[in-house]
């Protein structure tokens, strides 16, 4: 059973169209601001002009799909409780910065993280992670 509404990571957002079964994402799957800035990184990184142009077009979907959750002045605060965590675990919380801002905006909305790498996630108290099967790999 899925939930009414959840969060999707940066890696979870990538593989969207591969993923078959719906009910392994929320009812109303949600992105934040955070993953729409990684998504639009890919485009410049890289030379190969297909390469440009897939990424891009990952971009301007998410864009067209999406109304992405703001890094706001509750996530700022969620992202604290996101670091102490992961210093509490033995995880730097320099380390994947990405990852503990997209965490923060989750809790600060109050919704679970769907993710293909859950351990991109472990050791953060109060997080809901839901596991979303990769697509086509082995279980």
């Amino acid at each position: 059973m899925s939930d009414p509404e959840g969060l999707l990571d940066t890696s979870t957002l990538l593989l969207l169209p591969r993923i078959g079964d719906p009910s392994v994402l929320p009812d109303v799957p949600l992105i934040s601001a955070i993953s729409l800035a990684e998504l639009s990184v890919g485009p410049l990184v890289t030379d190969d002009a297909a390469e440009r142009a897939r990424r891009l077009a990952h971009v301007q979907q998410a864009e067209a799909d999406f109304d992405p959750l703001p890094f706001d002045a509750a996530a700022a605060r969620a992202f604290g409780q996101v670091a102490s965590s992961r210093r509490r675990s033995g995880r730097k919380s320099a380390a994947r910065v990405l990852d503990a801002l997209i965490a923060a905006i989750a809790m600060a909305n109050g919704l679970p993280l769907y993710t293909c790498n859950p351990a991109d996630f472990a050791g953060i108290d109060d997080l809901v992670v839901r596991q979303v099967p990769v697509p086509g790999a082995r279980r």
